[in-house]
């Protein structure tokens, strides 16, 4: 499958889009960091949903990656975009702890650079720059996003797996829907081990269960 993706046609994509960041507005261009190819997860936003009310399929998804200096070592650049305003995305990253670089794409107008060709919110994007001109090489959705799920991928290799009703397990062994185990009591599972959580009718957010 890598192979026939490496195959695929490209898209030209505006490099001189402008996104919101830690920093400010910042070009396309300039979230590559100076290497030749970025990786992007498209966060799903829920505006106005608070910190608790934010995509809890989104969160499984992008919890574990915290370090890519392999991917840099290789000339890769990996940033989260997301939907919603930065006012509202930088206490949730703070909150998270994320250390990665998170960007706004709020008013992109390149769907290529911005929510996807493919109209599909939770999803991995992957450029590749020539020069001072940027191309969308593909878009994986779906159960392709697992390649960052590292606690989905070690629960494969358990007897009960992720205990979801998918999989093909012995008679009478323990299975819940699936992605059901991303949230509890209302909240993203890992909110529960930030400090300050609290459960969601405390702080009025928006209800959880929204993606899965």
């Amino acid at each position: 499958m890598a192979a026939v993706r490496r195959e695929l046609p490209m898209t030209e994509v505006d490099a001189s889009a402008m996104l919101i960041g830690e920093g400010g507005p910042v070009s396309f261009l300039d979230v590559f960091d100076g290497r030749d190819q970025l990786i992007v997860y498209k966060h799903m936003w829920h505006e106005a949903g608070g910190i608790e009310g934010q995509c809890e399929g989104c969160t499984a998804t992008i919890v574990d990656v915290h370090d890519v200096s392999y991917l840099n070592h290789r000339g890769v650049s990996f940033a989260v975009f997301c939907e919603g305003p930065w006012h509202e995305i930088a206490p949730f990253r703070a909150f998270m702890g994320y250390t990665l670089p998170w960007f706004s794409m709020a008013g992109v107008k390149d769907r290529a650079v911005g929510d996807g060709l493919l109209d599909d919110p939770g999803h991995i994007a992957c450029y590749l720059r020539k020069g001072d001109r940027v191309f969308l090489t593909n878009e994986t959705i779906g159960r392709g996003v697992e390649a960052t799920m590292l606690q989905a991928h070690l629960l494969d290799l358990t007897a009960y797996g992720r205990k979801e009703s998918w999989e093909v397990s012995p008679e009478g062994w323990p299975q819940d829907r699936t992605g059901s185990w991303w949230a509890k009591d209302g909240r993203p599972v890992p909110h529960w081990t930030r400090p300050g959580a609290a459960p969601v009718g405390a702080t009025g957010g928006a209800p959880a269960g929204h993606c899965c």
